[in-house]
């Protein structure tokens, strides 16, 4: 299989632009890795993307569209930093990017001309980087048309492009839900693609792919996953619309100190001896138990390392709930290097161990004033009075739960086998007994 999928013109195709056979072949073992295929699964992946587009004839390459929201750009820097194999550009390849504010080669006219074009055709892919800005009218970001002359607010040019979409991909945590621009008190009132979109009745499928910034491998990944099968909705999601082979784990279960937790072997303090021996950062803050997505599998900088490996704790960029600005990773686990988040009371932030103290000192001084009210009232002085019938009891004599001398008057059972066997003295007779309990 592995012949026919590469041994075609498809890799006259890939020579011709300076892509060998060794290098696709380990492009497709890291698309597999990426989506949490084995190996196994390599030939098959060179295959479907030779007969979906690498071997076409020119022009009929999958067109992609990539458009800004309010971001930093530092997603595309991401992608665009993808090294060996030259991942870059067979992607190029795969897909006719034909509109990108950051990586076209044109500007002004003719690139926004080339987005309308793509976009009247339709059958094309709408990559989205960054938050959606909703605040002052959707005026918080604008974005220029084909003359340049008149601009559209952004939440307008999302909506013109994702309608004819055949799906959008949502890369970096602020395109799922805003992220960090829609942290508190969020006045531009970002949100994420897949709320907007659902909010303004466009049911383009939306494929969120988290993380500040996203990993490259991810993207490339789900871009393959959309051109091999044609259709999006084939490919399987999670309830965050994320793709599960991705996002369906936790750093911590994938985390090389993972043994240092089970073993209790923490780093409480930077520069100490335990984090020199590599420990576990938990005290320090790290949220990857919380945090699901395959930083520790996948890598970053070309597979080279990755935050943990390389002495910080997750501070989990990778949280976003879709339909929840608020729950972003900003919000959610800043300050980064405590192990709590803060809480919100209003404007009012606070840790939590500070109300746990204070709680806890509440319910000393309360004992302590008890203590005292006790000692006050006498109770404190051979205890409490002693009840010889229980209430209950005494109203129900034929469903009585204890067994008394007296069904009214109650008082203890007591034989002279019972006080020989508790006790070093010699019982009492009856009568003396008796008259010990009605003299108390």
């Amino acid at each position: 299989m592995e012949d026919q999928a590469t041994l075609t013109g498809a890799m006259d195709v890939l020579e011709a632009r300076g892509v060998t056979r060794r290098g696709f072949m380990k492009l497709c073992a890291g698309v597999a890795a990426a989506a949490g295929l084995s190996q196994v699964a390599i030939p098959r992946v060179a295959e479907a993307i030779e007969k979906s587009v690498i071997g076409a004839t020119s022009g009929d390459l999958y067109p992609a569209i990539w458009i800004e929201g309010a971001s930093c750009t530092g997603c595309t820097e991401s992608f665009a930093q993808i090294e060996t194999p030259d991942v870059a550009s067979v992607v190029l390849d795969i897909i006719s990017l034909n509109y990108s504010e950051t990586l076209s080669a044109a500007a002004g006219h003719s690139v926004e001309e080339a987005k309308e074009q793509t976009i009247a055709a339709g059958n094309y892919i709408l990559i989205y980087e960054g938050a959606v800005l909703e605040g002052w009218g959707g005026h918080a970001l604008r974005a220029s048309t084909v003359s340049g002359e008149t601009s559209i607010t952004g939440c307008e040019a999302l909506i013109e492009a994702a309608t004819n979409a055949n799906a959008v991909v949502a890369v970096g945590s602020c395109a799922v839900n805003g992220g960090w621009m829609a942290a508190a008190p969020n006045p531009s009132k970002a949100l994420g693609v897949q709320q907007f979109l659902q909010k303004e009745g466009i049911g383009t499928p939306v494929i969120n792919i988290p993380g500040c910034p996203v990993n490259p491998e991810w993207v490339m990944s789900v871009l393959v996953d959309v051109v091999l099968m044609e259709d999006p909705s084939l490919i399987e999601l999670n309830g965050y619309n994320e793709p599960a082979a991705l996002f369906d784990q936790t750093i911590h279960d994938n985390c090389e100190r993972r043994g240092h937790f089970e073993n209790g072997e923490f780093v409480y303090q930077f520069g100490s001896e335990e984090e020199k021996l590599g420990y576990c950062l938990y005290p320090l803050g790290c949220r990857g138990p919380q945090t699901k997505s395959l930083c520790g599998v996948t890598l970053w900088n070309n597979r080279r390392s990755w935050c943990v490996q390389a002495g910080s704790p997750c501070i989990g960029c990778c949280e976003a709930d879709p339909f929840n600005p608020g729950d972003n990773w900003v919000e959610v686990n800043t300050p980064f290097y405590s192990r709590f988040r803060d809480l919100n009371i209003g404007d009012l932030k606070f840790q939590p161990e500070p109300v746990a103290w204070v709680v806890t000192g509440i319910v000393a001084l309360a004992l302590v004033i008890h203590g005292f009210g006790m000692k006050a009232t006498g109770r404190m002085d051979g205890g409490a009075d002693f009840e010889p019938i229980r209430k209950w009891d005494k109203d129900h004599p034929e469903k009585s739960i204890g067994v008394y001398a007296n069904p009214e008057e109650g008082g203890p059972v007591v034989t002279p086998e019972l006080i020989k066997k508790n006790t070093h003295r010699a019982p009492k007779a009856d009568d003396e007994v008796v008259a010990d309990y009605e003299e108390e």
